[in-house]
């Protein structure tokens, strides 16, 4: 157990209100999804790098475990506690300014507390874009979407999180800060250090804040809702899409009739113009110059009907009707809670085996269990599958979620197979620790641990997740 001394010093270097503990933390400690519900002696919440610093030092010193956190909308497990109670969790909600914009170098510095919805607002406020998209933009936060190398609905144009990242600031395991904050967009000064932290939840060391890239705003938007018959099909479409527009393709998203009915719904409204398809792919259009990509939008859908890759095409009249189209993918998740409990995956594959993966996955499922429900959807554009399955209709839902071992094994073994990912942009944390032995070679595995240990000899940094055993 953590020494009352401890949370004594604690409580005197950021105050009493920012010390959080009792009943008061268990919002802190349990993760939306439910698997996991951790047990801390106090959440701490402090409001500067420095701050930071000083509480890893006492950490460093008393050996004590920190777990840091974010918006806790993570789904892996990687921003909560265990349940031994030895780890105090970080949180970084406090920390949320704009430290600085740049219009002319398209560059922005923001703390790792601001939201994402705060970030792009920011940019907005300068005539700028910050293209990562997340259904929980109000609540995640810059640290937290990049220390899971977040994705997003705009992967496919302008790349995941990392690929935003021009410098960072990180306190490491002893208590030092790496003042990396460069809004250079060339630098060959040796190793590139930002990318060891990106993407590596927390257990390397702590983002406390980062200098990322921003864009052009897009000035004209075009958004379409197919219905076609078969993923194969949908892949066609996306190819003359890509074919027609190139990099102004900047979503596409696949989306199955028995997800898109749980989603009508959740959101309380019929189908989009009543269609029924067994597959719909969402497909958007963004330009930078104000041109009529409205016409290239009319000249996919016109090609793709008369070529028989879709069955069906709607095109959204304006930003209302947009919206409501995007609303179905959005809410596809969460909307999965009316079919009772079910098991998800993220995964990836290359583009061009999404459709054999779709049917192999299917196949694997059932042959585990018998009438599960799949509900694959995703981004078809980057190869991201979120390839969920919902419990047998009137089944026991504890009972299939006992289950979720058996399965991960099925559909891991399917994605192995299309030399796929078992995690595309969630992240590991500690629900896909015990994994990475089975897709991971030795080689990467002993540089990852020497990773680990060099950073953080001492293991106080996110124990357990990402590497289950760093040594």
């Amino acid at each position: 157990m953590i020494a009352h001394s401890l949370l004594q010093r604690l409580e005197i270097l950021l105050g009493p209100e920012n010390l959080i503990t009792g009943a008061e933390a268990d919002p802190y400690l349990k993760e939306r999804r439910g698997l996991f519900h951790g047990v801390t002696p106090a959440v701490v919440k402090p409001a500067s790098t420095e701050d930071v610093a000083a509480v890893v030092r006492l950490a460093r010193d008393t050996g004590t475990a920190i777990v840091p956190q974010g918006g806790n909308t993570g789904l892996v497990g990687g921003a909560v506690p265990d349940e031994s109670g030895t780890a105090i969790v970080l949180n970084l909600s406090r920390m949320n300014r704009i430290r600085a914009l740049d219009p002319d170098g398209n560059t922005m510095v923001i703390e790792a507390g601001a939201t994402l919805a705060e970030a792009r607002q920011a940019a907005a406020s300068v005539n700028r874009f910050y293209p990562l998209t997340l259904a929980p933009e109000k609540f995640c936060t810059i640290g937290g979407t990049l220390s899971t190398n977040a994705g997003g609905l705009n992967v496919l144009a302008y790349g995941s999180a990392r690929d935003f990242v021009l410098g960072l600031e990180v306190v490491l395991a002893d208590g030092r800060i790496w003042n990396g904050l460069r809004t250079l967009r060339k630098d060959n000064t040796g190793y590139d250090l930002k990318h060891l932290f990106t993407g590596a939840e927390g257990t390397l060391g702590i983002i406390t804040a980062a200098a990322l890239k921003l864009f052009s705003r897009p000035r004209a938007t075009a958004t379409a809702l197919f219905g076609v018959d078969t993923p194969e099909q949908a892949l066609a479409l996306f190819r003359r899409a890509r074919s027609e527009a190139g990099p102004e393709v900047t979503a596409a998203e696949f989306l199955p009739l028995f997800g898109m009915k749980l989603a009508a719904a959740k959101l309380d409204r019929p189908l989009p113009r009543g269609a029924v398809c067994p597959w719909y792919v969402l497909i958007e259009l963004n330009s930078v110059i104000d041109h009529d990509v409205g016409a290239v939008m009319r000249r996919i859908a016109r090609g793709a009907l008369e070529s028989g890759e879709a069955v069906r095409a709607a095109i959204a009249s304006g930003e209302k009707e947009r919206a409501r189209l995007w609303a179905y993918r959005e809410i596809m998740s969460d909307a999965q809670g009316l079919a009772g409990t079910s098991i998800k995956h993220d995964v990836s594959v290359p583009v061009a085996d999404v459709p054999a993966f779709i049917h192999e996955a299917t196949e694997a499922a059932l042959r585990t269990v018998p009438g599960c429900r799949p509900c694959p959807f995703g981004h078809l554009g980057d190869g991201n599958v979120h390839f969920n399955i919902s419990q047998p209709e009137g089944a026991d839902g504890a009972a299939f979620i006992g289950r979720w071992y058996e399965m991960n094994a099925a559909i891991h073994a399917v994605v192995t197979r299309f030399n796929g990912s078992i995690a595309a942009e969630h992240g590991v944390g500690r629900l896909k620790a015990s994994l990475l032995p089975g897709v991971k070679s030795e080689v990467e595995l002993d540089l990852m641990r020497a990773l680990k240990r060099t950073l953080d000899p001492h293991g106080i940094l996110n124990p357990g997740v990402v590497l289950a055993n760093p040594h």
